[in-house]
């Protein structure tokens, strides 16, 4: 992504950070967080990949079509899953802004928009990721517990705040954009 390099590394470490924890999440003894857990796996490691500063590596032409493609595969897997659970929906949204910015970095490599102003799309994508981080903040309170113990890898607090690190991060990689 264009743009700093600090901050770009605090978006790796974030983003790679969530994605292992993602990848943790898989070992629920729960089979749709463990779908969950895959999708939003991919997404930290793919957002991460994507969010190492340019002047520290600039990935070969292909690579962007690689993303997209993968991206593109997550996006359609959403889509199916969507047609009985809603909750997809924002699967579906989220592997398609990756589609839409792998495409974008692919048609301008190194290259900042010039003074057109933000492109519909990615103003669109930056208003429903806005959204979405401010309803995950305040959905972050957390419950009172009750029950039996819950392994750490199946506490909805956590999860959430996952979901909240990606979509934080999302916002920033749309508005280097």
């Amino acid at each position: 992504m264009h743009g700093p390099a600090s901050p770009g590394w605090l978006l790796v470490a974030l983003c790679a950070a969530t994605g292992a924890y993602c990848l943790l999440r898989m070992r629920s003894g729960v089979e749709e967080q463990r779908r969950t857990a895959g999708g939003e796996a991919l997404m930290g490691f793919g957002m991460a990949a994507m969010a190492v500063p340019a002047a520290v590596f600039t990935p070969p032409a292909w690579a962007w079509s690689a993303y997209a493609a993968v991206f593109g595969a997550a996006a359609l897997r959403a889509l199916w899953a969507a047609r009985t659970r809603t909750h997809h929906l924002h699967h579906l949204v989220g592997a398609s802004a990756m589609v839409y910015m792998a495409v974008t970095m692919a048609l301008s490599p190194g290259h900042h928009h010039t003074g057109a102003g933000v492109p519909v799309l990615t103003g669109a994508l930056l208003l429903y990721f806005v959204g979405y981080v401010l309803l995950s903040g305040v959905r972050l309170v957390p419950a009172a517990a009750g029950g039996a113990a819950v392994g750490w890898g199946d506490r909805p607090e956590l999860a959430r705040a996952c979901r909240l690190s990606m979509g934080i991060a999302m916002v920033a990689m749309l508005a280097t954009m």
